[in-house]
């Protein structure tokens, strides 16, 4: 069926997420916890224990990186991420996790300094994509968290 038009009544078929059978989130492709929308602290903490394999360390470590570096931050999942913002402000970063590295998303990043090294096709979004083999530039990512949480917040 790839490149038609379905036919009205015709069944179309999606790929379905992987359900674990151990009853956790399933796994939506490239291993991103599929994690229902929500607000606050649980649902990004139940999104970070879905992460598979090392990405979990990654994601408890940025959450409480992001969390020391910005009291006040406000949590939520969106469109299967966690998003990080300031209340009534906006969203500064979103997390995500792709099938060999978990990428970061700075939705002001054109304003951090340095430059976060990920392009984005959005004018003023820049990537941070953390492998397993990387190392974790605590204070770099630090610095960019508290640059990006005192610029105008992306509205979604």
């Amino acid at each position: 069926m790839t490149g038609k038009t379905p036919k009205i009544g015709e069944k179309v078929t999606k790929k379905a997420a992987v359900r674990p059978a151990s009853g956790e989130p399933p796994l939506l492709s490239g291993g991103n916890p599929q994690i229902p929308k929500g607000y606050g602290d649980a649902p990004v903490q139940a999104y970070i224990a879905a992460m598979p394999g090392w990405k979990s360390d990654i994601g408890r470590r940025l959450d409480a990186l992001i969390t020391r570096t910005v009291p006040n931050v406000y949590k939520a999942i969106k469109w299967n991420s966690p998003f990080y913002g300031i209340e009534g402000e906006g969203w500064f970063l979103g997390v995500h996790c792709f099938t060999k590295y978990v990428k970061l998303a700075f939705f002001r990043g054109t304003s951090l300094h340095p430059l976060p090294p990920g392009e984005s096709k959005q004018k003023e979004v820049r990537y941070l994509d953390i492998r397993e083999e990387d190392p974790f530039d605590e204070a770099q990512i630090a610095a960019w968290v508290e640059q990006a949480s005192r610029l105008p917040g992306e509205r979604m």
